[in-house]
């Protein structure tokens, strides 16, 4: 068998992303990198071929995934499987991680402004956060971070590849200048006199 045989099928077989190392186990005679030549080879065949997949990175490891535009074709079959649909607070919540990670829960809520005690625990068990330490203050609060999963559900090859907040259409750092609001004048009241 030929190197790329052998890496297209450890990746067809898989259900989650293999690293190039983890690729070159599969037999004696490969290593890192002709699992590397194979995976660009694999690429290149399967874009001159006009395949419906391709080889994708995702963190650090690599999978064959159905390409995006084909993703409404496959919405009408439900043995396709579909990653978790984010809540507007879960995505809220997690983009607030992402950027300020490692973060506690209480300085979470500050910027968020509700509780999110269940969020974080909905998040955690879609594995997409994980506790990443303790922080210094008073009961040593734990400290949330993303993890490689986190990275492979937004097919990220790490958090560098996240949008910088100009690229963001609202910022997620704090505001430095803090705008005035002049008070609104107060409504009339009915019966009272002005």
């Amino acid at each position: 068998m030929n190197p790329e045989q052998i890496v297209e099928a450890a990746l067809f077989a898989s259900q989650t992303p293999l690293t190039a190392r983890e690729l070159a186990r599969a037999d004696d005679e490969i290593d890192v990198r002709r699992v590397r030549e194979a995976l660009a080879a694999l690429r290149e065949h399967y874009e001159a071929d006009g395949r419906a997949f391709q080889v994708y990175q995702l963190g650090d490891g690599f999978q064959i995934l159905t390409r995006p535009e084909f993703a409404p074709y496959l919405e009408r079959f439900e043995s396709v499987p579909r990653p978790p649909t984010l809540s507007r607070a879960a995505l809220e919540t997690l983009a607030i991680i992402a950027y300020r990670q490692p973060i506690g829960r209480i300085e979470l809520e500050e910027i968020r402004g509700v509780a999110s005690t269940s969020v974080l625990r909905t998040l955690q068990d879609w594995e997409l956060i994980a506790v990443v330490g303790r922080g210094k203050g008073l009961g040593r609060p734990l400290l949330y971070g993303t993890t490689a999963h986190f990275l492979d559900h937004f097919a990220l090859q790490s958090l560098a590849d996240l949008p910088t907040s100009d690229d963001l259409s609202i910022g997620l750092a704090r505001p430095e200048v803090e705008a005035e609001v002049e008070p609104a004048e107060a409504p009339a009241v009915e019966g009272s006199r002005r």
